[in-house]
């Protein structure tokens, strides 16, 4: 087993954080591909809350990306709700796409394309609408990922996504941090939802807004949480992670600092769940009309800054 079963949000924003290992993402969601349906119960969740948002935007795409689809949960959803409408599946992990695109109908299948969120083969102004279900905490460099979306987002599109917040896995961190004495950071940091909402801005976006939930998953042990991090493709892919394999004296070292977080029985894994959306400026025109459930859209300097850990 790996040293350490994780995703982790590369470096932006002057963050010292390593870069991704692309090859290692591939090959860790190439692995997972089998597996993935089943374990990703958090993932499948959260693309059902994301995509319930889309009732409250007056948007009739004529061509939409799924941008990291995975094995194409969301597809399906999206095919019903635009019976009319291109949809492209794009993963970084082919036998992802082997299972997406068999999504959709049988009048719309989805176009699977395999690619790097961060070099998109993909025309200027081509895409209405952009959805991505945790997939944007792989870019290496996200404002890079940004200004591809941007670029191939036609105006007034739309970009709505989800990633993971610092808050996530933050009992797995504080337990390799006793059990490995802060030697090796097992747990990378996730960026603040206030530091993705400036990097939308700072790409050109406009009109973002940004908020978060706490989802908490609990585990009969922590070889249970492992298993369903592997099965999903978690896997560290920093380019500087540890490279030798986990011994079973510091497994156990984990498993007994971990512990210490058992509630009632279960042992929580934490997921803070960032929500997200921008629009593509359209110069003079007004944008396309939005609204939210309660009617009231936070603007983002209104969402204070997280305080430092």
């Amino acid at each position: 087993m790996s040293s350490i079963i994780s995703p982790t949000m590369a470096p932006t924003m002057g963050q010292s954080i390593s870069p991704i290992d692309k090859r290692a993402a591939r090959r860790a969601f190439e692995r997972a591909a089998a597996s993935y349906d089943e374990a990703a119960v958090l993932q499948r969740e959260i693309g059902s809350r994301m995509l319930e948002r889309l009732d409250y935007v007056r948007l009739k795409p004529q061509t939409v990306l799924d941008l990291g689809c995975g094995t194409g949960q969301g597809i399906d959803a999206l095919a019903k709700r635009w019976r009319k409408a291109k949809i492209i599946a794009l993963d970084l992990a082919e036998s992802m796409l082997q299972r997406a695109r068999r999504r959709g109908t049988w009048l719309n299948r989805p176009r699977p394309l395999c690619a790097d969120l961060e070099a998109l083969p993909l025309a200027d102004e081509s895409v209405d609408l952009v959805i991505s279900n945790a997939s944007l905490q792989w870019a290496g460099d996200l404002p890079r990922a940004f200004a591809e979306l941007r670029r191939v987002l036609r105006p007034e599109g739309l970009l709505m996504f989800t990633t993971f917040g610092p808050d996530t896995l933050i009992e797995l961190r504080r337990a390799w941090a006793l059990a490995d004495d802060g030697a090796h950071a097992h747990v990378s940091p996730f960026l603040d939802m206030h530091d993705i909402g400036d990097a939308l801005m700072r790409a050109g976006f406009a009109d973002p807004v940004m908020d978060a939930e706490r989802i908490t998953m609990t585990y009969e042990s922590v070889q249970g949480l492992m298993r369903d991090l592997k099965a999903i493709g978690g896997r560290n892919a920093l380019q500087d992670r540890p490279r030798a394999m986990t011994g079973r004296q510091r497994l156990g070292a984990l498993e007994q600092a971990y512990e210490q977080e058992r509630h009632d029985g279960r042992l929580p894994s934490t997921w803070e769940v960032v929500y997200g959306q921008a629009w593509m400026p359209a110069g003079s025109k007004a944008p396309a009309q939005q609204q939210t459930a309660d009617g009231v859209a936070i603007p983002l300097s209104a969402i204070p800054r997280r305080a430092a850990r």
